[in-house]
């Protein structure tokens, strides 16, 4: 997983060893370690919730669904109409779809929690497999078949 900044807030979070910004710099900021720990946490079944500034860049359309994905519960699925009728856009699921494969700043935004119509996974940015991993984590993490990490 790689992380990206702008100084004040995470902008993206990509799969693989490539994927920032054109121009993006590999360097460690005091931002980016926070995201990194929190991400941990997250894997490890530790954290729910992240508390991290956020600055994703996308339409209005887009930050407005991304902001309704942020509000669906650690281990909850909602489809697409649903988020499309949780921004008032009753019929945009297909563009709820488009702004989700969009998401640059993916797990903390949990666009894996939006599902098709009936229950089914549908498209990833990182590829179903991650998807059902990390729906699969947080439903672990719920009914308490994660340990958490010894503390150092």
């Amino acid at each position: 997983v790689g992380l990206v900044e702008n100084g004040s807030a995470l902008t993206h979070l990509f799969f693989g060893r490539t994927g920032g910004p054109d121009g993006t710099v590999e360097e460690e900021t005091p931002l980016l370690l926070k995201a990194s720990e929190q991400l941990g946490e997250y894997f490890a079944g530790l954290r729910k919730d992240f508390e991290i500034p956020l600055a994703p860049f996308g339409t209005g359309f887009q930050r407005l669904v991304w902001s309704a994905m942020r509000e669906i519960p650690y281990g909850g699925t909602i489809s697409y109409g649903e988020v499309a009728e949780a921004i008032g856009h009753d019929r945009s699921f297909r563009a709820v779809g488009q702004a989700s494969n969009r998401n640059p700043i993916a797990i903390i935004i949990p666009c894996h929690r939006v599902v098709g119509r009936g229950g089914e996974l549908t498209g990833y940015g990182g590829g179903l497999e991650i998807k059902e991993y990390l729906l699969r984590l947080e439903q672990d993490v719920l009914c308490g078949r994660v340990r958490s990490c010894p503390e150092d």
